[in-house]
């Protein structure tokens, strides 16, 4: 009996030892404390230091003060020429369009070696007529991005909120779009637009043979698409319970928590027609409707060199404007952030 309440002592009194001190080896020696094991150091993995090893160096590289400097280092030359092949030829032609034609051909990276000429901006504008082609450009512009907003984000919506039944057939045509090669539908849209099927009139010389054709971008109906899918289904939810129909859904839902995909595809739609050559060619033979892409090439043999670079940096300058104004619209990422309160 004596041996058996000896053998249960030390149990006993290890069960009573204050809570977080390590409990005493059966020989209650210090040594027993020692025994008891550390706890022990995350890991990489766990620290989530392990996806910085997923490039071509390692986290333990990137701690090296060598291989770290030498790495910013590349980064920034990389950056400056990138800057440096995205901003030069842009800055020469503003240089070029304010320099005589002689000063361009002798020295053509000479800045303003006999001073900067400003007429070259006005008779660009005035004497040439650059000032109805720039107008022609923007009417092109602005009714191309109205009919591919309206397609895209209508067209996004019925297949990423309403869901009907057939969706997944229309997403599929809507996708197989795209592997058809634009030079393939030349004929067959000229042919339309010149013999249109419903009103019999022939749309050659107006603006609505450049902005029906521009409503049929696939590829900004799956943008917005794919945008859609992403937005939070609970706030569809709410909105009909409260008894929100489809339009009232999407006029006052959908369409304010799409600010960023509008300014994108905005900003997409105006600078595909600004830039446009071969169908506006195609269809708009009328000089007075033509736009800057296609009167430019026709004058470039009647004017002279610096009044015609003069005109090629009048035509930049809409682009330009517009992507400095909609870049937030390309860096913000939390569009979304207040659409629904936890």
């Amino acid at each position: 009996m004596e041996r058996q309440l000896t053998a249960t002592a030390p149990s006993d009194t290890a069960s009573r030892s204050p809570e977080g001190a390590a409990p005493l080896s059966p020989s209650g020696s210090a040594a027993g404390r020692t025994a008891a094991p550390r706890a022990s150091r995350p890991t990489r993995r766990e620290r989530g230091d392990d996806a910085t090893d997923r490039g071509i160096l390692s986290w333990a590289d990137r701690s090296r003060r060598r291989i770290r400097w030498t790495t910013n280092s590349l980064h920034g030359v990389l950056l400056i020429a990138v800057v440096i092949a995205g901003l030069l030829p842009l800055l020469w032609l503003g240089k070029a369009a304010l320099t005589d034609t002689q000063d361009t051909l002798r020295t053509p990276m000479a800045l303003f070696p006999h001073g900067i000429d400003w007429q070259n901006i006005v008779t660009a504008w005035s004497t040439v007529g650059i000032g109805a082609q720039f107008a022609n450009t923007l009417w092109v512009a602005l009714g191309s991005w109205a009919v591919q907003l309206l397609v895209a984000t209508t067209a996004g919506y019925v297949l990423s909120v309403l869901r009907p039944r057939y969706a997944p057939v229309l997403n599929a045509l809507v996708l197989g779009t795209l592997f058809v090669p634009a030079v393939v539908l030349l004929v067959p849209l000229y042919l339309t637009i010149l013999h249109p099927p419903v009103i019999g009139t022939s749309m050659m010389n107006t603006y609505w043979a450049v902005w029906l054709p521009a409503g049929a971008n696939a590829f900004n109906v799956l943008l917005v698409k794919r945008f859609f899918d992403n937005l939070p289904r609970e706030v569809f939810e709410a909105a009909r319970t409260d008894g929100a129909g489809p339009v009232r859904l999407f006029w006052s839902i959908v369409l304010p928590m799409s600010k960023p995909i509008l300014g994108v595809v905005s900003v997409f739609a105006v600078i595909n027609a600004w830039k446009d050559y071969l169908w506006p060619m195609l269809v708009l033979r009328d000089p007075g409707v033509q736009p800057l892409s296609v009167r430019l090439p026709q004058l470039q043999s009647a004017i002279q060199l610096d009044v015609y670079l003069a005109a090629l940096a009048i035509s930049t300058l809409i682009p330009i404007v517009l992507f400095l104004a909609f870049q937030g619209m390309f860096l913000r990422n939390a569009g979304l952030g207040g659409a629904v309160k936890g």
